[in-house]
């Protein structure tokens, strides 16, 4: 058994090979299939690389996409936001325009309302300086037109304005020729004429009798009574006195009262004279009133003495000026008044 597997093992014997003929045909094959190996490796290789550019080549298209998207996206928001630029700057122009429309009108009104308030105090001040002149020509009253002058420039330098400057000297110039005027005290001398005129009745007369009471006595007979009363009669007829100094006017008892009156109406007229500023008439009543006294009373006696020396110092005052006026005040103001 052991002859027949060793015969059914052994392989047949092969047909003898030339070396010289099959080296160019593994030389061949090997090259052959070289080259289809290399013709893999790069068809799998230029695959791949085509894989990878279509890869890098879709991510780049798609960041390109976004990009696009993006830039759109704000292109859109910068289009929306110079619309809404453009709007606010339109609404801006319209509200800048009609600021400026309302800021004319406003200064067309201040200007309306300025020039009619200069108007308005231009007349209150022609007012004052009207009642000023008239205080002047018709009372006199120096005082009471300083104060309305004074109360003019008050007013004028509240205004503060240039254009009423020359208007202010003016109202100056004038205020400085009033309070150069001698200033007289009208109250204190009306006063003391008062006084005179309060004290006149105790006054004595040069001519003052004192009554002398006879007593009645009873004679023995009617012939004795009538002769006494004859007596008493003619001595209250008939009285001797002796005077010394001027010859005084006797007046009997029942003039005595229109004399005092006559005398207290002097003094009442000196008083209206004063206040009047009547120079003549207040000096021609106290001179009456001074003769009066120096004639009629009694100058030995105190108070008609004190009476007489307040009488001529009254009738030494000056009680009449010339007045200055204040036309310096008005041309101004008319010069003003009528600049438009």
């Amino acid at each position: 058994m052991s002859d027949i597997s060793e015969t059914t093992a052994a392989p047949p014997a092969a047909a003898p090979v030339r070396p010289g003929s099959q080296g160019p045909a593994w030389v061949a094959l090997m090259l052959a299939v070289l080259a289809l190996a290399v013709a893999a490796w790069s068809w799998s290789d230029s695959r791949e690389r085509i894989r990878d550019l279509k890869a890098e080549l879709g991510r780049r298209l798609a960041e390109a996409g976004q990009v696009t998207s993006e830039t759109r996206l704000l292109a859109r928001n910068a289009d929306d936001a110079m619309r809404q630029a453009s709007e606010k700057l339109t609404q801006l122009e319209a509200q800048l325009a009609t600021s400026q429309q309302q800021q004319l009108s406003l200064e067309a009104l201040y200007k309306d309302l300025s020039q009619g308030r200069d108007q308005w105090t231009l007349a209150e001040i022609e007012q004052v300086l009207l009642t000023a002149a008239q205080q002047l020509q018709l009372a006199g009253n120096v005082r009471a037109a300083i104060i309305a002058l004074e109360g003019a420039d008050t007013r004028l330098q509240r205004l503060d304005k240039p254009q009423f400057t020359p208007l202010r000297r003016a109202i100056a110039t004038d205020l400085a020729n009033l309070r150069a005027v001698p200033s007289l005290d009208e109250v204190g001398a009306s006063a003391r004429i008062e006084a005179l005129v309060a004290r006149h009745a105790s006054w004595p007369l040069a001519s003052a009798q004192v009554s002398e009471t006879v007593p009645a006595t009873r004679g023995a007979g009617r012939a004795a009574d009538l002769g006494q009363e004859l007596w008493a009669e003619m001595k209250r007829l008939v009285q001797i006195r002796r005077i010394e100094g001027n010859e005084a006017v006797l007046l009997p008892p029942d003039q005595a009262y229109f004399l005092r009156e006559n005398l207290r109406l002097r003094l009442l007229a000196a008083r209206l004279a004063l206040l009047s500023e009547d120079q003549a008439a207040f000096k021609a009543d106290l001179e009456a009133v001074d003769g009066m006294l120096t004639r009629y009373f009694n100058t030995r006696d105190a108070g008609v003495v004190a009476a007489l020396k307040e009488v001529r110092r009254l009738a030494g005052l000056q009680i009449a000026h010339t007045l200055p006026g204040i036309d310096a005040s008005l041309a101004a103001l008319d010069a003003l008044k009528g600049t438009p």
